[in-house]
């Protein structure tokens, strides 16, 4: 009785609660990637308090990004196990934990431990799985919203670098970690909204008589005599994996591992050294400084605008290609900039320098949805996220011992600029390989090459019913992942035989 036709509610709801969830996406990136640079802050403070090293104090800063990227396949484990929710509660509170526990740290190595450690793992468990949950809320507007999410990085970052420096100066560094761990509880909050996009209606069951009245064990077959009831087969519940390791088999996913890599290496080096840069070419302590703050207003323009230009019916099927024309631009802006002494060549440096970096974070979660599609994202996040991590401890810190051997900016630049520029040409280059691969190989119902088309990735990735995991209610967290689409109905799965048939 309509089993077979259109179901109201399938696929993601592109709005309603999504953006509620978006609202918790942008709060929860905001903190992971503007906490980390924002507690710098307060290393003077630190240096002095515990006798310290300017490098020894920074080791903060960095353990926390290292467990913020590493921990990628820890945290994509934990949300195909318990779900999105709990792992993102769990983290909240491990990241409070962890800077409330530093305000009464006596030792450097406490603070390694509780303020890098234990915060850096909170972050990561509400970072990953908010990304999941938005791709799980938006399709057709999904790379506006990736863009509006990622916009959270520069807006919180220019509001927590001020609030820590009046939270040191009126309660000393003690007091502002204790106060910065209860603002992290906010990420609780963030975690409690996440809850699972609406699935496929229900179906009707039937009581005795053969009404429907919800799900029942058996199927209504239509013939002369009337309605029938006939037991449905009992359905193969298939294994779950916790972390997919044959994502890397993927051409699409392999290509966009090496790209990050390649990007991570340098792209994080210009705004590291900018400051310095500046101070070495003369110019003013506070111009310098507000370098920084150019960088940080054009890059929160910059992330929404690109986000909607990619989502454009013309575009979005070549979203690729507008990341790699990203980082090629990002990579020949240090190039071009090595030599700028002069304070308007600097200036003109941010700018080009914002615009280039937030067109590559708003489009780089968006290029690697539509290459692995939804049912994998998860794994391939993580994955890509450790690699990332690899090259993050590679590349600005061989930067910084280049600087202080060599005492010359303009060579960093040159090499960081060589490899951002080489991750966008790598980019577009290898997948314009892939779609060639995948036309020329033979269709057939066990070709895997449809994974590896970047442009029709984000369709199968969307279209492809995923396994059921359970249906016993404790289980409705991990639903939100591997079961957000629904599964196709009796009547369609009797009906694909014939129609294979059919069709030969």
């Amino acid at each position: 009785m309509g089993a077979g036709g259109p179901r109201r509610g399938e696929g993601p709801p592109d709005g309603g609660w999504g953006w509620v969830v978006l609202g918790a996406c942008f709060v929860v990136t905001g903190f992971a990637y503007g906490f980390p640079k924002a507690v710098s802050v307060f290393f003077r403070a630190l240096m002095r308090d515990f006798g310290a090293g300017y490098s020894d104090t920074a080791w903060v800063s960095s353990i926390m990004l290292a467990m913020l990227y590493g921990t990628g396949p820890v945290s994509s484990i934990l949300v195909t196990r318990f779900g999105c929710r709990p792992v993102m509660l769990a983290g909240g509170l491990l990241a409070s934990a962890g800077m409330i526990l530093a305000s009464f740290a006596t030792r450097l190595l406490e603070l390694y431990l509780t303020a890098g450690v234990l915060t850096g793992l909170g972050l990561a468990l509400n970072f990953q799985p908010s990304l999941i949950m938005l791709g799980l809320y938006f399709e057709r507007r999904r790379p506006l919203a990736n863009g509006l999410a990622a916009a959270g990085s520069p807006v919180f970052l220019s509001a927590l670098s001020p609030l820590g420096q009046q939270l040191l100066e009126r309660f000393g560094w003690r007091g502002g970690f204790l106060l910065l761990g209860g603002l992290l509880l906010h990420c609780c909050a963030c975690g409690a909204v996440m809850r699972p996009p609406p699935g496929p209606g229900s179906r009707p069951r039937r009581d005795s008589a053969g009404d429907r009245a919800g799900d029942a064990p058996g199927e209504a077959e239509a013939d002369g005599a009337g309605l029938q009831l006939r037991e449905a087969p009992p359905r193969a519940r298939p294994r779950r994996r916790l972390l997919d390791l044959a994502v890397c088999t993927d051409r699409a996913f392999a290509v966009y591992a090496v790209t990050k890599f390649l990007m991570a290496l340098g792209l994080f080096v210009p705004a590291i050294l900018l400051v310095n840069y500046a101070k070495d070419a003369g110019v003013p302590d506070t111009d310098a400084a507000f370098l920084l703050s150019i960088v940080g207003f054009v890059d929160i323009v910059a992330r929404p605008a690109c986000g909607a230009l990619a989502g454009l019916a013309r575009l979005r099927p070549h979203v690729p290609y507008l990341f790699s024309l990203a980082l090629l631009a990002n990579g020949l802006t240090d190039l071009s900039s090595a030599r700028a002494r002069s304070y308007g060549a600097l200036v003109a440096f941010c700018v080009a320098f914002g615009l280039s970096y937030g067109m590559v974070g708003a489009l780089q979660f968006e290029v690697l949805m539509a290459a692995v599609g939804a049912p994998r994202f998860p794994s391939a996040l993580g994955l890509v996220l450790l690699v990332e991590a690899v090259a993050v401890l590679i590349g600005p810190p061989s930067a910084g011992r280049l600087v202080d051997a060599l005492k010359n900016y303009e060579i960093i630049f040159y090499l960081a600029g060589s490899e951002v520029a080489l991750a966008g040409v790598f980019m577009a280059v290898a997948t314009n390989c892939c779609l060639r691969c995948a036309k020329a190989a033979p269709s057939g119902p066990g070709a895997e090459g449809g994974a590896s088309d970047t442009e029709g990735a984000e369709a199968e990735g969307d279209s492809e019913p995923l396994p059921v995991v359970a249906e016993e209610p404790g289980n409705l967290e991990a639903l939100e992942v591997l079961s957000a689409q629904g599964e196709p109905t009796e009547p369609e799965m009797e009906a694909r035989p014939r129609l294979a048939a059919e069709s030969v």
